[in-house]
Order: structure tokens, then C-alpha cells, then sequence
């Protein structure tokens, strides 16, 4: 009975680890294209930009948030995983010279 709870939560632990790669690529894009934005600045001026500026802004900022939440729901998900192999562990011995 062991082995595919163990299975079952080491895939979760997979799924969560992806949900974290996925949180910082989005808290790490904005940063790339607001870069840009900087490099080519001196052609613009922000006056004229204005209202391509502020929607860009609103999305950037969107993305900062989405990647804070899904880094967060990431890391609480992986911590309660492995609580749940540290239970396994202490019950079944076999289980615990397995998993490192």
C-alpha cells in the first residue's frame, strides 16, 4: 500500500517543482522586457509612448504577481509534500532505505 502512496506523492512533488519553474519564468519576464524597454528608451519619449506604456505596465505587473503567487503555492505544496515522505519514512523502514 505504501509504494503507490510514495509514488503518488513524489509525482505531486514533480508537479509542484513545475509549478515553481513556471512562477519564476513569470516573475522573470517582465523584468527581460522591461530591459528592453530601457535599451531602446532614448528613440521615445514617454509623453507619445503613454498609452502603449501604461497596458504593458499593467500586464508586467500582473505577471510579478502571478509568479509571487505560484512561487509561494509552489514552496507551501513541496514543504507539505515532504512532510508527508518524512511520515512515510518513520512508518515503513523498508520504504525509508529507498528514498534518500
Amino acid at each position: 500500500m505504501a509504494d503507490w502512496f510514495k509514488q503518488l506523492i513524489l509525482a505531486e512533488k514533480r508537479t509542484a517543482l513545475s509549478a515553481l519553474r513556471k512562477g519564476i519564468s513569470a516573475f522573470v519576464f517582465p523584468a527581460s522586457v522591461l530591459s528592453v524597454l530601457v535599451a531602446t528608451s532614448r528613440y521615445d519619449e514617454i509623453p507619445q509612448v503613454m498609452h502603449f506604456l501604461l497596458p504593458l505596465l499593467l500586464f508586467c505587473g500582473g505577471l510579478v504577481f502571478l509568479g509571487i503567487y505560484l512561487i509561494v503555492h509552489a514552496i507551501l505544496r513541496i514543504r507539505r509534500y515532504d512532510q508527508l515522505v518524512r511520515i512515510i519514512k518513520q512508518r515503513h523502514s523498508l520504504i525509508a532505505e529507498l528514498i534518500d
